[in-house]
């Protein structure tokens, strides 16, 4: 098991049966990102880091006509998101995997492209963040979508509220990436994409896009 797998299994294996109750109070505009999913029908979907499940499980009721799959470094996080997939039924729609964001094979589920990817509250887990979106991008076909969903700057909110936030999310090796958006406009420049760029409640969180032309 690579030191990374380790990392995260020792971070959050005891907290997996309360993870998702836990977080549903500040991992704000997950399910705004599910809804942008919008996939084809028949189309594949891929969650970078599907943790325990709990998004895939939401999407592939709301999106039931399009194929999920999903891969994370932790052992521990796909013993849970396998448990949950069963649980609501879902094994025919969703399938995961343990594999890394910097590095993940092409042909991880198959040789068919995926039309959607994103990552929910992810990047900022990832220490080499940058490299994971570098991949995520190359792994986008004509017409594909990068959907991203995670803390934002907090640029308008108080500084108070700030300090405490990121002092709580260090706890969790959790790091918001201020520079994110300059960075995803960056790549957007140099690999021909439209980026979008929302934030909120008042720059908490945000949500962006990534999308390549189907020319």
């Amino acid at each position: 098991m690579s030191q990374a797998a380790l990392r995260m299994d020792r971070m959050y294996g005891w907290q997996t049966g309360i993870y998702d109750v836990t977080r549903r109070p500040y991992l704000l505009g997950r399910d705004q990102l599910i809804e942008s999913l919008a996939p084809p029908n028949g189309s594949r979907v891929l969650e970078i880091g599907c943790g325990t499940g709990r998004n895939l499980v939401h999407a592939a009721r709301r999106w039931p006509k399009a194929n999920f799959c999903g891969f994370d470094i932790s052992p521990v996080m796909l013993g849970k998101a396998r448990d949950a997939i069963a649980k609501a039924d879902l094994d025919d729609a969703i399938r995961i995997t343990q594999a890394d964001a910097v590095n993940f094979p092409a042909m991880l589920f198959g040789e068919e492209p995926f039309q959607r990817i994103y990552f929910s509250y992810t990047l900022s887990m990832i220490p080499d963040w940058i490299a994971a979106l570098e991949r995520a991008v190359e792994a986008l076909p004509p017409g594909g979508s990068l959907l991203i969903a995670d803390f934002g700057d907090q640029r308008e909110l108080p500084a108070w509220f700030r300090f405490l936030l990121r002092r709580w999310l260090a706890l969790f090796d959790v790091t918001p990436r201020d520079d994110l958006e300059n960075v995803l406009r960056k790549l957007a420049v140099e690999r021909g994409l439209h980026c979008d760029f929302h934030r909120l409640y008042r720059g908490y969180a945000f949500i962006a896009a990534l999308r390549r032309s189907k020319d």
